[in-house]
């Protein structure tokens, strides 16, 4: 390897991972010279933080900028080159050629020498087929200009009612920041559902809250094209025929990798499209590193590498690639598990790991439980519900994934239960951890606490657990709710027994049959169905999620 004194390490693109690489690889090197090229105006932005502003939520602008050129040079004595797009690698000679664009738009094309590079180009938006060319009020969102743009729009023209296409994390951010201007707002999905890699149970109860703002849910449709007028979207043409009007069109489909750069130069890009990396972050060429979005994490519940366009899993690999290139050696990058969580109104929606989708789509067996709790103790001023789902392996009990929806209190059970994950932890040792407990901040039993009971009572048949769509045609089903809750969520063909009624009425049911136990949220049902159990019934099932999340499926 080359003397770390004398190094020279060139950084293409900034934002999370390629900031980060550049004062990680500074901290480890006081010597080496570090050049970030970044061909947009800023360096280091938060990319998270637009729709945010846009909504007026934060205020000012430049807190968006995380760090300025000027910062990078004074406390790192690092050079930051913005409006310099590197347009071509030569692995050969190690330098990179690039087309820097001067104040007044004239470009040159100059090139800069690397012992280490490291690729950090980020991710693009995609863009659908019916925005091949842009109207002047059809946007994206993915830099500062984006921002700009839209924020310049609806401060000069009138905007009453705006199309979001697309219905991911960054769909539903902007459908809150728009509701929050006053603005009518009509959410498009061509998939069946909102947030498409949550499970439909969970997604649902997510839409149900948008749609009670008044915003209005399209879900398996698409944009066919749109109407124009003097280069303005005036309404949307959707695949069922549809003409839906607009003033102001938001994109938000998803990213891709950039990742030409990195295959011209002829390095390894992986089966799911994006530049293949070994554990510290290099590439096929050990001389040439990529973090960020444009690389392919190995997941850390199959195995199988796949992309994470995430910011904390860019910053991540970001530092590590940053140690690696300056010293040539560094802690390994670990697995992702796509922890990821999304701010809708009031409510929360989180997730980590794997869904039943895709663990089904894989082939994998597993196990879930779902609960109903609230986010402290009960009793404490405040509490308001969450549904937490967790899914794992049996006999193991290996947390294979989780999802919750909710207020206060959701991102705190995701990142603990996201945090066993990685430390390869399962619901036996949820149900062992020791967290912190006040009435103001949780229960006795945390949520947490309470998933991991449940899903150890499946796995040791006391009793086992069925799917909320189980089918129920031709089973003895036990009815434990209160009449009031039977008449607000009717159960048809199910027996109603009180579960206080059940200590003397458990005579009435026939022990040989195969018996489900049913209530609002699986809890006075799990109290029934092991009564039953004790009495010597041979098959009894809890319905997880009880009545609540049945009535969703």
């Amino acid at each position: 390897m080359d003397s770390v004194d004398s190094l020279r390490i060139v950084i293409v693109g900034g934002v999370a991972g390629g900031a980060s690489a550049a004062a990680r690889a500074r901290r480890i090197n006081a010597s080496a010279e570090i050049t970030i090229l970044e061909k947009g105006p800023a360096v280091s932005f938060a990319n998270c933080g637009l729709p945010y502003h846009i909504g007026g939520e934060i205020v000012d602008r430049n807190k968006l900028l995380v760090a300025t050129p000027e910062l990078f040079w004074n406390r790192f004595r690092i050079s930051v080159k913005t409006h310099h797009e590197v347009i071509k690698i030569d692995r050969e000679e190690q330098i990179v050629h690039v087309r820097a664009t001067s104040a007044d738009g004239n470009a040159q094309e100059i090139t800069f020498p690397y012992d280490r590079l490291i690729l950090a180009p980020g991710a693009e938006p995609v863009r659908p087929p019916f925005a091949a060319s842009f109207p002047r009020n059809a946007f994206q969102l993915w830099t500062l200009p984006d921002m700009d743009n839209v924020l310049a729009y609806l401060k000069n023209q009138t905007v009453k009612r705006v199309m979001v296409v697309g219905a991911g994390f960054v769909g539903l951010e902007v459908v809150e920041q728009f509701h929050r201007l006053g603005i009518q707002v009509d959410l498009v999905e061509r998939n069946p559902q909102i947030l498409t890699r949550m499970d439909p149970i969970f997604a649902k109860m997510v839409a149900r809250v948008i749609e009670s703002q008044g915003v209005r849910i399209l879900t398996g449709v698409s944009v066919e094209s749109l109407d124009l007028e003097n280069d303005i979207a005036v309404a949307a043409r959707l695949s069922n025929g549809d003409r839906v009007e607009t003033d102001l069109v938001l994109m938000g489909i998803g990213v891709r990798p950039r990742t030409v750069l990195a295959a011209n130069a002829g390095l390894t890009i992986g089966s799911a499209g994006g530049i293949a990396v070994n554990e510290f972050l290099q590439t096929s060429d050990p001389n040439i590193y990529a973090v960020g979005d444009c690389i392919e994490y190995t997941y850390g519940v199959t195995g199988e590498k796949g992309l994470n366009p995430l910011a904390g899993a860019a910053n991540r690999a970001g530092r590590i690639a940053g140690q690696h290139a300056a010293s040539g050696d560094a802690e390994m990058m670990g697995p992702v598990f796509g922890t990821s969580i999304v701010r809708v109104f009031d409510c929360t929606a989180a997730m980590t790991g794997m869904s039943e989708k895709q663990l089904a789509q894989r082939g994998i067996e597993f196990r879930t439980a779902i609960i109903q709790a609230t986010n402290h103790a009960s009793y404490f001023p405040g509490a308001s519900n969450m549904h937490l789902k967790i899914l794992y392996d049996d006999p193991s009990g290996q947390i294979l994934g989780a999802q919750a929806v909710g207020g206060d209190g959701v991102d705190k059970r995701i990142d603990i239960i996201a945090t066993a994950m990685q430390l390869g932890g399962t619901v036996y040792d949820l149900a062992k951890i020791d967290l912190a407990y006040a009435p103001p901040y949780g229960s006795a039993k945390d949520p947490v606490h309470i998933a991991a009971f449940v899903a150890i009572n499946d796995l040791q048949h006391t009793p086992r657990l069925t799917l909320p769509d189980t089918d129920l045609s031709g089973l003895q089903v036990v009815d434990v709710r209160t009449e009031k809750e039977r008449q607000q969520l009717p159960l048809p063909g199910a027996i109603p027994i009180g579960v206080d009624e059940l200590p003397t009425r458990w005579i009435e049911l026939d022990p040989n049959r195969k018996t489900v136990v049913v209530c609002h949220s699986g809890k006075r049902s799990h109290v029934g169905a092991s009564r039953l159990v004790s009495s010597g019934f041979q098959d009894v099932l809890n319905l997880t999620g009880g009545m609540s999340i049945r009535s969703l499926t």
